[in-house]
């Protein structure tokens, strides 16, 4: 069974018995063994030593998001350090988040939320065009993401649910006004507390949240009115 990821320091103890060259070398290998124990809590760890997971979500287009003329660019998702980390967050209880010992992802969790609609939409056929920001399309909306969630929360029960929560904002290009705001949020259980059961977990609500934000996305756009005239 796999757990958050725990260790305790221990000091080492020196009697005046051992030699002072025998002394500084168990002192060193002891502090070595206990600085290794806190890389992997550590903001990045060594992924060398880890088992890499990449989700691979599918979202199939729902009959009732409609085709869209317009183009649409992508603002890479922003989110706090401890949360868009390579490391796969588990949250114990309300007020404490581990991480998985020896696993970490392929990708940052806002590059995973990014693939995920902007192949839902390509993959739909129902938007003229679609990119990341940045890549030169005369974008007619922007979607504009911030990430408040993604980890494996116990919330009391016996098993972890894979929680992703979304902030997201469909922004007019021409005037930068704000054409519709929402809050997307899915806690898909694990059948597992074992790793590979929660990421598939993951790979669940990553898709299930990706397609809600993909027809959002067009519905909204397409109902948005059209931008005031400017007055010279």
């Amino acid at each position: 069974m796999s757990t958050p990821d725990t260790h305790s320091h221990a000091s080492p103890r020196v009697t005046p018995r051992i030699p002072a060259r025998t002394a500084a070398a168990a002192l060193l290998l002891a502090c070595t063994a206990l600085l290794g124990g806190c890389a992997l809590l550590g903001g990045g760890g060594d992924r060398a030593q880890s088992t890499l997971y990449a989700p691979d979500p599918r979202v199939a287009a729902d009959p009732s998001w409609p085709a869209v003329n317009w183009q649409l660019s992508l603002s890479a998702p922003t989110a706090a350090r401890m949360i868009d980390t390579f490391r796969i967050a588990v949250r114990p209880t309300p007020d404490e988040v581990q991480v998985y010992k020896g696993a970490a992802w392929a990708k940052l969790p806002s590059d995973m939320l990014e693939d995920t609609i902007i192949r839902a939409l390509e993959d739909s056929g129902r938007i003229h065009a679609i990119a990341r920001q940045g890549t030169g399309i005369a974008a007619d909306y922007k979607l504009v993401m911030d990430m408040r969630r993604f980890e494996a929360d116990y919330a009391g029960n016996a098993l972890p649910s894979a929680t992703i929560e979304i902030s997201a904002k469909l922004l007019r290009t021409s005037d930068q006004s704000v054409v519709g705001a929402r809050t997307f949020r899915h806690a898909e259980p694990a059948a597992d507390k074992e790793v590979a059961q929660v990421v598939e977990a993951f790979s669940r609500s990553l898709e299930r949240v990706g397609g809600e934000i993909a027809g959002w996305t067009l519905q909204t756009g397409n109902a948005a009115p059209p931008a005031r005239p400017t007055t010279p």
